[in-house]
């Protein structure tokens, strides 16, 4: 058997893909998942999928093929078996290595990448800047339709899920771990509601994901990384959270990317569960909040 494919980092730029197009352990996915009227909208993300995507590229279906849609909260981790199986689905087996990209900030990407990494999967990357730094690099797209997928041969091996915790995690925390909200200010000091509350969970500072990209979104240099994150970099845990789980992972990513991702979880049903019930308590925005 050739040697698998070696990433050069978790994070891969444009051109490295490029020239790695052709390797037949290599798959790419498009996480996206755009805004509809209602929210993210999976519907959107295979639209634009089939009208641009880079060459080869397979979507990931983030929404209803990689999450739990049964529990009542969008994009829940799913059960480890159905991950494996949604995974094989994609492709991707033992002998893969996978590149993920998305149309937005990163953070679908992300998602992604962790929900690989909490199954102990390493071969896996981020595209630095998503699409929008592929085109940038005047490098070819494809579009319209694809050929069935083939079902990866050997399916990864299913394994509890690591990374995330939940919301008893949450209200059971001990002191002297770092609780992270990665939404915007304007959420986290109640300026704008999440779920129709105001405000963020005690005990927790404010790291927005978009602090961690420059504007053409792409993560900022390590060292600048970690200046930015030295204030929860040193914590014995560091619990990330956002609206539902998914911005978060970029806050995941960058500290996997200075050397600290092993004391991180994401609280996966983040403000979208804790919101939902009203007793669970906010600081920042009680006047709003009734």
């Amino acid at each position: 058997m050739p040697p698998l494919l070696t990433l050069p980092s978790p994070l891969v730029a444009p051109y490295w893909l490029q020239q790695h197009l052709e390797n037949p352990d290599l798959i790419i996915l498009d996480a996206t998942v755009p805004y509809g009227s209602n929210g993210p909208d999976e519907a959107l993300g295979l639209a634009s999928w089939a009208a641009g995507r880079i060459p080869g590229a397979r979507f990931a279906r983030l929404q209803s093929h990689l999450s739990d849609v049964t529990t009542g909260f969008g994009f829940s981790r799913p059960q480890p078996d159905a991950l494996v199986e949604a995974l094989a689905e994609l492709g991707i087996g033992e002998h893969s290595t996978v590149v993920i990209y998305d149309n937005f900030l990163n953070m679908w990407a992300t998602r992604v990448w962790w929900l690989l990494r909490g199954i102990g999967f390493e071969r896996a990357a981020v595209l630095d800047g998503g699409l929008k730094a592929w085109v940038a690099e005047g490098l070819p797209v494809e579009a319209g339709p694809t050929a069935p997928l083939a079902r990866a041969d050997t399916p990864l091996h299913a394994r509890a899920l690591t990374g995330f915790n939940d919301v008893g995690d949450v209200l059971g925390r001990a002191g002297g771990g770092a609780l992270v909200c990665a939404l915007p200010e304007s959420y986290f000091d109640g300026s704008e509601p999440v779920n129709g509350r105001h405000g963020h969970i005690p005990g927790s500072v404010n790291i927005p994901a978009a602090s961690l990209l420059n504007e053409a979104g792409q993560f900022l240099p390590v060292e600048v990384l970690r200046q930015k994150l030295a204030g929860v970099a040193g914590a014995p845990t560091i619990t990330l959270y956002c609206g539902g789980g998914i911005s978060a992972t970029i806050v995941a990513f960058a500290l996997h990317l200075i050397g600290a991702a092993d004391k991180v979880s994401v609280y996966d049903g983040s403000l979208e569960e804790w919101n939902a019930d009203p007793t669970r308590p906010l600081v920042g925005g009680s006047a709003r909040n009734g």
